[in-house]
């Protein structure tokens, strides 16, 4: 059974204030973007990648990540304007054959084979499966006045992150849906949730961040060494 991964790389990143795509900021001179791809192409797990970028930046992008170092690139194909939008341009852009598709956020390049291995080994054709760290913090929901309505169960509340496993047929099948329906989601999960899929959390590791702000790399350059990545 192979499985592919729609590697997105075609955000803004104005939180960064890089004034460029902040995939192309580099971690040790090497960029971002590099590294996430790098995780993958070294997974005996991946079969094929389909890489999702700005329709300005593609030509870039298929230099930073060439042919001869990322032979399981099977496509590049230009994104949406929305993360949604730029996930359903990857599904498809996806050849067939596929049967299992990750979705990874270009910006987490800490992706690890023993992660990809536990998403894969729970997923199942009617139950995708999700990264995520359980919640460290203390979450209370709030009105509009700043008043504090409910303090949420810590133990039921978990951080998500990305690759979030699929079926192919079965996520493209909600992903087609919510654009018909004109649903915003905020990652994949909450499509498949919506369009009748079970999703399971897998635990992943707190070094599995998603670079947002210039912060995160100070952050991210500690987490290289402690992942082995230099």
């Amino acid at each position: 059974m192979k499985t592919a991964v729609i590697l997105l790389a075609a955000g803004s990143g104005k939180r960064m204030q890089a004034g460029k795509n902040k995939l192309f900021l580099t971690l040790q001179d090497k960029p971002v973007l590099v590294y996430t791809a790098e995780a993958f192409q070294r997974s005996e797990l991946v079969d094929g990648i389909v890489v999702v970028a700005k329709e300005s930046e593609l030509e870039l992008v298929q230099q930073m990540l060439p042919q001869a170092q990322f032979n399981k690139i099977i496509g590049y194909t230009a994104g949406g304007r929305e993360r949604q939008d730029s996930v359903l341009c990857g599904l498809q852009a996806l050849p067939e054959g596929y049967e299992r598709v990750m979705i990874h956020d270009g910006a987490r390049p800490f992706v690890t084979e023993t992660l990809i291995a536990g998403l894969l080994e729970h997923l199942a054709p009617d139950c995708g499966t999700i990264a995520a760290v359980a919640a460290k913090d203390t979450v209370k929901r709030v009105n509009d006045n700043g008043l504090v309505q409910e303090t949420l169960l810590r133990s039921e509340l978990w951080n998500i992150q990305t690759p979030q496993c699929f079926y192919t047929e079965p996520i493209r099948r909600c992903y087609l849906q919510g654009q018909q329906d004109g649903y915003a989601a905020t990652d994949d999960a909450s499509l498949a949730e919506r369009y009748g899929l079970a999703v399971k959390v897998v635990p992943a590791y707190y070094e599995n961040i998603k670079l947002t702000t210039p912060e995160d790399l100070d952050v991210a350059e500690v987490f290289l060494k402690r992942l082995n990545l230099v």
